[in-house]
């Protein structure tokens, strides 16, 4: 059975559907209809599902009519008329579609525990030791983050980091039915934007920092945090677990009005901070204050942001009442999370990692472990995804530049976007930005392998921007690039002579 789909949804009748949006739903067509599902995605459209036909960035959803007809649906909701279907015509349908969802698939998220993790850094990680801390409270756990879909009944690669909201209540829904007892989950700053996550009740909201990024979406940095403080509204969270080490978690934990509990890594006025932070090249440890508790902590992930991380799942179960004791074993187990400072072994006589790190206010926070791991050269290579934000293009390059002795600039992913204009602004932040030696190789494969070439024993090398993303994309073409297949691949060889 797969992770995304409930076995069993009792039916309802369209003209329901109708009734239960209100006044403003006008239905062309018979409401009788009996409804089992409901799909944003025509390709995905089952039988007796209703087809949401959406309003996108480059063409509409009821261009798709015909092939979601021919998959079985029963009628289509959107914002113009169909001759295709039966068709409930809403001004919004986007702004409906969550809660309609939930409703379709009978409110899931209300017999599970849902922690919903939004910020601009650490969001996956903070889901994965929530997760480990769950499981090893004896919680029956589900996952939904940017690199995996998981639970009891199988598991997926992710395609977004938060769910389209059709999706997310039809995994939330199988989650249920397989008798999960928690979900962590990303929220990313578009999933809220876009009402994916509406409809859903979360437990737990967790908030990691805020930093520059998603800029592309968002008209400016308080837009952006206005968007990942609706999360924390009485009606998406019960209670909150917030950050404090950037103004904009202390302006959050400021004004949120339902319960909360405050964090730090620095801050000992946090409900849940850290004493005695040491990262090495074994692992991270620290002493854990606050929920009555005052424990060592031996992570096995790798560096220093780890501890706010591991800060945020503990302060969020915390909040929840879970045995603080289990979780802390829980979340010292997990030795790796895909693509997050992966550190990745061939022999060879340096430390080689892969890393997501995408942003400059990730870049602070690694550069400096990375470079306490050695005594010789910090070798790193950088890049810029295209369709993003442009303004961080040259401080990305500036800042691995003052940071790093060599910064290879490389392809990651362009998209529609110039790949030599991505490489040039990177490149043009990298050589004013420190007395960093700057390389530039467009081929991603070849620049990993001048990194390992070009290192010596006792060094650190570092490729940076991707993490855990299997593909690499030039306009419409694709081609299979995993950064740590890549990495092992040159390390093996240069160990092999």
């Amino acid at each position: 059975m797969s992770v995304d789909c409930p076995r069993c949804t009792p039916p309802k009748l369209l003209r329901e559907m109708v009734h239960r949006l209100g006044r403003s739903a006008t239905l062309s067509g018979s409401g009788e209809a009996a409804v089992t599902g409901i799909s944003q995605d025509s390709r995905l459209v089952r039988a007796g599902d209703v087809y949401a036909a959406l309003p996108g960035r480059h063409r509409h959803g009821i261009e798709f009519a015909v092939e979601a007809a021919s998959r079985g649906a029963v009628a289509m909701l959107s914002d113009r008329e169909s001759d295709v279907l039966p068709t409930i015509v809403v001004d919004d349908p986007r702004l409906l579609l969550g809660p309609l969802a939930a409703w379709v698939y009978g409110n899931p998220s209300e017999s599970l525990d849902v922690y919903g993790v939004t910020g601009t850094n650490g969001k996956t990680s903070t889901a994965y030791l929530l997760d480990a801390g769950l499981r090893a409270a004896g919680v029956a756990t589900g996952m939904m983050t940017g690199i995996t879909v998981r639970g009891p009944n199988g598991s997926r690669t992710a395609t977004r980091t938060t769910p389209e909201a059709c999706e997310l209540q039809q995994t939330l829904a199988a989650f249920a039915e397989h008798r999960t007892g928690a979900v962590a989950m990303e929220v990313s700053s578009h999933g809220l934007a876009l009402h994916r996550i509406d409809g859903t009740s979360f437990r737990v909201g967790v908030f990691t920092n805020l930093a520059r990024d998603h800029l592309d979406f968002h008209p400016d940095m308080d837009a952006y945090f206005a968007a990942k403080a609706r999360l924390f509204e009485p009606g998406h969270c019960a209670a909150a677990a917030i950050g404090i080490d950037d103004e904009f978690g202390r302006r959050l934990a400021a004004t949120v009005t339902v319960p909360r509990v405050t964090f730090s890594s620095r801050c000992t006025a946090a409900d849940v901070h850290a004493s005695a932070v040491h990262a090495d090249e074994g692992g991270t440890s620290f002493t854990l204050h606050g929920a009555g508790a005052r424990t060592p902590v031996r992570l096995r992930l790798l560096g220093v942001h780890q501890v706010d991380n591991a800060l945020a799942a503990l302060a969020a179960l915390a909040a929840r009442g879970v045995d603080l004791d289990a979780a802390v074993a829980g979340i010292e187990n997990l030795d790796t999370v895909p693509g997050r400072l992966e550190a990745v072994h061939a022999g060879q006589p340096f430390l080689a990692f892969v890393d997501y790190m995408h942003n400059t206010a990730g870049q602070r926070r690694l550069f400096p472990y990375l470079r306490s791991l050695t005594r010789g050269r910090v070798i790193a290579v950088v890049g810029a995804t295209g369709e993003r934000d442009p303004g961080k293009r040259v401080p990305l390059g500036a800042t691995a530049a003052r940071f790093a002795d060599t910064v290879i600039v490389t392809d990651e992913s362009p998209y529609s976007d110039d790949a030599h204009s991505l490489r040039e602004d990177v490149a043009r932040g990298a050589r004013s930005g420190g007395d960093a030696e700057v390389l530039v190789l467009p081929d991603r494969a070849e620049a990993i392998v001048a990194a390992v070439t070009l290192a010596a024993p006792g060094d650190v090398v570092v490729v940076a921007g991707r993490g855990h993303d299997r593909v690499q994309a030039y306009g419409p073409r694709r081609r299979v690039f995993d950064d740590r297949v890549a990495l092992h691949d040159a390390l093996r060889r240069l160990v092999a002579g």
